[in-house]
């Protein structure tokens, strides 16, 4: 079944179209969940969440193409997710800008190109969930930091404080793999 297709079905409340979406996205949807809570039991819980949202919201939903309905569902599980960390206050760390040192050192992309997928993504779990917030709408979202600044409630140079310290953590974690494996 097409996605334009199964995004009108479901717009009219058909259950077997709705398995079917959450059987096809659930997988990369939970992905996408678990980017920035490192907790697999709380990511099922707001990849349902989440899903609940869709199922409840399609009517505002708009068929942009292919791979509109998908990117539609990652906006609202992202939402979702971001909800989630305010409610519970997790989005709190915020530093001053002042406190940062002026730079550090970027690994060297070919000591990263070395250290497998796994243990890289290992090494962004492991940072402190605002950091890995900023981090992740930064790199993997493309966000700006105004974006980001609006979408997680903090002001501008938090959230590029936030990145500089995950930059700066994620480059000694790596410095560190390269020196005892590589």
């Amino acid at each position: 079944m097409e996605e334009l297709e199964l995004s009108d079905l479901c717009k009219r409340g058909d259950n077997r179209a709705r398995k079917e979406l959450y059987e096809r996205y659930a997988g990369r949807l939970l992905g996408v969940c678990m980017r920035y809570v490192n907790d697999r039991d709380t990511a099922q819980d707001l990849l349902h969440d989440g899903f609940l949202k869709v199922f409840n919201s399609f009517d505002k939903f708009a068929w942009r193409g292919e791979g509109s309905l998908r990117a539609w569902m990652e906006r609202v599980l992202i939402n979702t997710v971001f909800q989630h960390l305010r409610k519970n206050d997790s989005l709190s760390q915020t530093l001053e800008v002042e406190e940062l040192p002026e730079m550090y050192e970027e690994p060297d992309a070919s000591a990263v190109e070395m250290i497998p997928q796994t243990v890289l993504m290992q090494f962004i779990n492991e940072l402190p969930v605002g950091y890995r917030t900023v981090f992740n709408l930064y790199t993997m979202e493309e966000k700006s930091h105004k974006e980001i600044a609006e979408l997680l409630g903090i002001n501008e140079k938090s959230s590029a404080s936030q990145l500089f310290r995950a930059k700066n953590t994620l480059a000694k974690k790596i410095k560190e793999w390269v020196k005892n494996n590589g």
